[in-house]
């Protein structure tokens, strides 16, 4: 039985609405993906190892750090700036303080400009791969681990570039289940109680 007039129209509509909502729930995971296979948007690479390649170019990395508007700890790159050789391994530190009473917990996010770099410059270890918790008052000096791909020299936009900023960006999150249980067992200062 075929439908038609207004029941067509209505199945039509109905299907369109499906098509666009599996859409628009698949696109975030997709678009993830392009990012991190492209290097598109300053997403960089993960790496095991750094490449057996190691070129006598080298290229200047400059390190910029930056808080969530609701984040209340400090952060900034130890060291703003160095030169390394294209396909070595680099080393740099992030420092973080919670100058606050209470434990913050801290996922960062993460980019490369310009964006064309994003494709040659991989981590190997980053503090960025996990949260992050921080106690009242405690300072901590976090590593990333990176080299920057020799293919770099090849590509038609990549050869051009000369310094690559390595940007992140710290926000707060929940913190995990096991700190959240201590925080609220500690004993609180109210004199209120009778």
């Amino acid at each position: 039985m075929a439908m038609t007039g207004p029941a067509k129209t209505v199945a039509q509509t109905v299907s369109l609405v499906v098509v666009m909502g599996a859409l628009a729930w698949a696109s975030v995971p997709f678009y993830d993906w392009f990012c991190r296979v492209t290097g598109f948007g300053g997403v960089t690479g993960v790496s095991e190892v750094a490449p057996d390649d190691v070129l006598d170019q080298t290229i200047k990395i400059r390190f910029d750090g930056s808080l969530h508007s609701e984040m209340a700890w400090s952060f900034k790159p130890v060291e703003r700036e160095m030169e390394v050789r294209i396909g070595e391994t680099g080393l740099a530190f992030y420092e973080a303080y919670n100058p606050t009473n209470r434990p913050i917990a801290g996922s960062a996010s993460y980019n490369v400009t310009p964006y064309q770099a994003g494709g040659f410059f991989n981590k190997i270890q980053c503090f960025c791969f996990e949260e992050q918790v921080l106690q009242p008052g405690e300072r901590v000096q976090m590593p990333v681990t990176f080299y920057v791909d020799p293919e770099i020299v090849e590509d038609r936009d990549g050869k051009y570039i000369h310094t690559i900023t390595l940007s992140y960006t710290f926000y707060e999150i929940d913190l995990p289940e096991g700190y959240a249980a201590v925080q609220d067992m500690e004993p609180t200062s109210d004199t209120s109680l009778n």
